[in-house]
């Protein structure tokens, strides 16, 4: 459960990501990609935080706000959950010391997401752009 997660307390957003996870993340965010722009502007917008955060795991977790499950939209094969870095720091997912620099690395809502992916033994924050042609959507 949680306590799985408390390794990553003192980790910084780290540039290393395997390029399984790589693929696999981008083929699928593709897919909730619009849905989850919205979601990052309307948690900023409304006041909850200014460091929306999704949590991105192919089996059931307990972090944040179920959005999207398994094959919900458009045959995606990850869950998201809608969570904050506020979220992150009170369930000790990341160490106060480490906020200053989760915030300096946190990247613009407008063109990321930041997705927390948890998959068996690998778990670590990716900030990844949104598809460019979203940038033409109204």
């Amino acid at each position: 459960m949680i306590e799985d997660y408390q390794a990553l307390s003192n980790a910084p957003n780290s540039p290393d990501l395997n390029g399984k996870y790589l693929g696999l993340i981008s083929s699928d965010f593709i897919l909730v990609s619009e849905l989850l722009k919205e979601a990052s502007y309307q948690i900023k917008k409304r006041g909850f935080s200014d460091f929306p955060v999704f949590v991105t795991s192919q089996r059931p977790i307990e972090i944040g706000q179920k959005l999207i499950g398994v094959n919900e939209m458009n045959g995606n094969k990850w869950n998201y959950h809608a969570s904050t870095l506020e979220e992150f720091l009170q369930r000790g997912l990341v160490a106060e010391e480490n906020k200053e620099l989760f915030v300096q690395n946190y990247k613009d809502i407008e063109e990321f997401a930041c997705l927390f992916v948890v998959d068996g033994q690998f778990t670590n924050f990716v900030f990844i752009p949104f598809p460019e042609e979203m940038d033409n959507v109204e």
